[in-house]
């Protein structure tokens, strides 16, 4: 067949020169294997437009090379259709940069033609080269999932770090993931805020007018703060490989279970208050709506049936009734069962001393997050004064001072603000703790007084120590967790 007369005519192509330093020192020059490509060329009847030299490159990898990438948008932009090289190995020895290479060029009908292998995929035997690399490729991938998921298991059993960052309330320390010291009372508060008023973005408002922030310094929003109570790891379980990007701009979605890798860490919450928190995120999705208004029963929100269904009163019908399989308990009832669950629980020598245990652990938390909060303003302000430095020194000019200064300073007020907060609670915890001998004459008071007390100081005492009361069809479980002091609870819930 006669070669085209003209050059305009003539398939443009690229060659692709990587000679290693060794493979020069033994002969192999890139005048060499240029003047081999070219000859190629001219037999085909190809034009030479450019070539990319890329000598003493290791091909370990080359994708981010100048002369890869040049070559690349060449190929993109139509201005070669083939790229000549001595043998697969010069053009990359890193196997997933080669089938990178492979997708872009079928994709943009491009050719690959390696001299020493005799592949020519202009070519029909050539083309079978597309289809063999494109098994590769999805064997490949297979691989690297196969191999990560490994990867992941081992270091998890090694008790290695897993990823790059730690989940924001802890820190890698020693190849261990344990709580961050500034961060975990701030993610143990963002549970506690949400259990309290069953609002995400309630819980993000008031974590930011506390002045608490992201890792980033960014003010908490409503996805970050449902991510971080949906995450696990506060509760002591640490999981990774679960997500995957399903492309840029689009969203993370889960991977299948099997591939999921889990293992044990130190908690920052227990995993009752995680139940709690992750609860009302589900109650909240199948509703989709806002909770509703405050509860008008002494034990609303609290009895739930056999079945696991909450049970609520009928409007004019004095029950609790289940809406699932219509089981029921008279109100007058339950708060009987109640009283007298009271009496057993308030004298137990042995319940009192665990409210003890618990009041002394709360009073120690307390105490980590007032010193983490003074911690963060002393960050905050050491920050201000740095910036101001920088301005008294004239690096900085003044509107970037005035960038930079107004929200730390907007910052400084919010943490100022709420250290007396912070302090009233933990002097209040600390006037609090109590003899058992004392703890035991104030059950027996709180005992006494319960049937003159009104229905408000009822209704705080409830919420308070009543963890779950559950209806059975011949028995009723109340399950109780005691605190400190009556006046306490009736007060306390008041507002310091």
């Amino acid at each position: 067949m006669k070669a085209p007369s003209t050059s305009q005519e003539k398939k443009p192509v690229g060659i692709w020169i990587r000679v290693s330093t060794e493979d020069q020192a033994k002969g192999e020059s890139p005048q060499r294997h240029e003047t081999r490509a070219r000859l190629y060329a001219e037999s085909k009847g190809w034009v030479v437009r450019e070539v990319y030299h890329l000598e003493g490159v290791s091909g370990k990898s080359v994708i981010d090379h100048p002369e890869c990438r040049r070559m690349m948008a060449d190929v993109r932009g139509g201005h070669i259709q083939a790229l000549i090289f001595s043998k697969l190995a010069r053009l990359a020895r890193n196997t997933k940069e080669l089938l990178d290479f492979s997708d872009v060029f079928r994709e943009y009908n491009c050719d690959l033609i390696s001299l020493q292998e005799s592949i020519d995929t202009s070519t029909p035997a050539g083309r079978l080269f597309y289809t063999m690399i494109a098994a590769m490729a999805q064997w490949e991938r297979e691989e690297i999932a196969d191999r990560i998921k490994a990867a992941f298991s081992l270091k998890a059993k090694l008790g290695k770090p897993l990823n790059g960052q730690a989940p924001f309330g802890y820190l890698y320390k020693d190849k261990d993931l344990i709580p961050h010291p500034d961060e975990a009372p701030v993610r143990k508060r963002m549970y506690e805020l949400f259990i309290q008023t069953g609002r995400i973005r309630a819980t993000a408002r008031l974590l930011n007018e506390a002045g608490y922030r992201t890792r980033e310094g960014h003010k908490f929003g409503y996805s970050t703060v449902k991510r971080l109570i949906r995450n696990p790891t506060a509760k002591g379980l640490h999981v990774i490989n679960f997500t995957k990007n399903v492309g840029r701009g689009k969203a993370w979605r889960l991977k299948p279970q099997d591939q999921w890798v889990e293992r044990q860490v130190e908690p920052i919450i227990s995993e009752k208050m995680w139940d709690e928190a992750n609860r009302l995120l589900d109650e909240r999705s199948e509703r989709r709506k806002r909770p509703g208004k405050p509860p008008v029963k002494l034990f609303s929100g609290l009895v739930v049936c056999h079945c696991g269904r909450k049970m609520y009163p009928r409007v004019n019908t004095p029950k609790y009734v289940c809406p699932a399989c219509t089981n029921k308990i008279p109100i007058d009832v339950l708060e009987g069962i109640f009283y007298e669950q009271l009496k057993g629980f308030f004298l137990s020598r042995t319940d009192v001393e665990n409210s003890l245990q618990a009041a002394s652990a709360s009073l120690g938390e307390r105490e980590q997050r007032l010193d983490a909060h003074l911690k963060e303003l002393e960050k905050v302000k050491s920050e201000i004064e740095r910036v101001y430095r920088l301005y008294q020194d004239g690096e900085l000019a003044p509107d970037g001072f005035g960038r930079f200064f107004r929200p730390l300073e907007e910052r400084e007020k919010q943490l100022e603000a709420d250290v007396p907060r912070l302090q009233a609670e933990l002097d209040a915890l600390k006037i609090n703790r109590l003899s058992t001998e004392e703890i035991i004459a104030e059950a027996t008071d709180l005992y006494g007084r319960w049937p003159h007390l009104s229905f408000e100081d009822k209704r705080r005492i409830v919420e308070s120590i009543t963890e779950k009361i559950v209806i059975g069809k011949d028995d009723v479980s109340i399950s109780l967790c005691y605190l400190p002091s009556s006046e306490e609870l009736t007060k306390t819930h008041r507002g310091l």
